[in-house]
């Protein structure tokens, strides 16, 4: 069994991932500033003698590296960040702290003492308005925010300290991540959590656009076990892969799901699309399946129901 440093163990993927670490027997070592992460997403795992959580702003200079110098984790996953487009375009110079700076802290820590692997959140935003469905790898990179293009840079940073120190790196493109513990009440939520959050509180939601726009949701269990393969697997080599389904679903289908469970909230509105919204997305999941043996296992309509069911 391995020893994992989480960053960002307290939000919605890092505490999925931190779980399905410990459920696999693994000690884990969770990092948060909590700045968005919550200490209550973190129940289970405070309950674990192989967890400890040490509060700690992964982007300000040293905090990490001397959590990694006691801790001499087997691997780091590397999830905390500024999560939001929009609040990356609000500030940027907070996004470049918090993405591309807290970034550079962790592959220094790992170079310093001796961490092998090095597991990264990036992003399909790094691929930003690409219209050649389905977006595979070797797509044309072209972030149109500072948060994908902060993704983008981290990703180099890290693969070149992999490449320079011996250290493997995986980088995973997250596509539309949805299920439990992602925060609602957030202006930058997914729109899977806003849908949850006004059908629980028998509302009308409202689809910008004629509803028949796609994206690859794929479920935070499976890419809290993607980060666990990425983090544990024996023998694989540094690399990007999408994680997706490489499924496209509308968002009519998404309403169709919760409207069948909640027959009595009133039918959905639907306002003019937003300008700059993306109307297709869509993952190629070859390259995760060929580097990690990693393919999504839960269907949209199941994890819509899951969360149905927490509600």
């Amino acid at each position: 069994m391995a020893h994992i440093l989480v960053t960002g163990a307290a939000g919605f993927i890092g505490s999925h991932t931190a779980d399905q670490l410990l459920a696999a027997g693994h000690d884990v070592t969770g990092v948060d500033n909590f700045r968005t992460g919550r200490r209550a997403n973190l129940a289970a795992a405070l309950a674990s003698p192989r967890f400890a959580l040490v509060e700690r702003d992964v982007a300000a200079a040293g905090q990490l590296n001397d959590i990694v110098a006691r801790v001499r984790p087997d691997a780091i996953i590397h999830l905390a960040a500024l999560v939001s487009v929009q609040e990356s375009i609000a500030n940027p110079e907070l996004n470049y702290a918090l993405n591309v700076q807290a970034t550079h802290h962790v592959a220094e820590a790992a170079r310093l003492h001796g961490v092998r692997r090095i597991v990264f959140a990036s992003s399909a935003a790094i691929y930003g308005d690409a219209t050649d469905l389905p977006i595979r790898e070797t797509t044309a990179t072209h972030p149109i925010s500072p948060y994908g293009a902060a993704k983008l840079a981290s990703e180099a940073l890290l693969l070149g300290h992999g490449a320079a120190f011996g250290i493997t790196v995986r980088c995973q493109r997250y596509f539309n991540v949805f299920g439990p513990r992602q925060d609602p009440a957030s202006p930058y939520s997914g729109v899977i959590s806003i849908f949850d959050r006004r059908y629980r509180e028998g509302k009308a939601v409202t689809i910008f656009g004629d509803g028949r726009q796609t994206r690859d949701f794929i479920s935070v269990h499976d890419v809290a076990r993607a980060n666990v393969i990425a983090a544990t697997k024996p023998g694989i080599d540094s690399g990007a892969a999408n994680i997706c389904t490489g499924r496209a679903t509308t968002l009519n289908d998404v309403v169709g799901v919760f409207s069948r469970s909640y027959p009595a909230v009133p039918a959905c509105t639907h306002a003019a699309a937003r300008t700059g919204d993306i109307v297709h997305s869509l993952g190629a999941s070859d390259a995760a399946a060929a580097a990690l043996g990693f393919r999504a296992e839960v269907d949209v309509e199941t994890g819509l129901q899951e969360l149905i069911r927490l509600g």
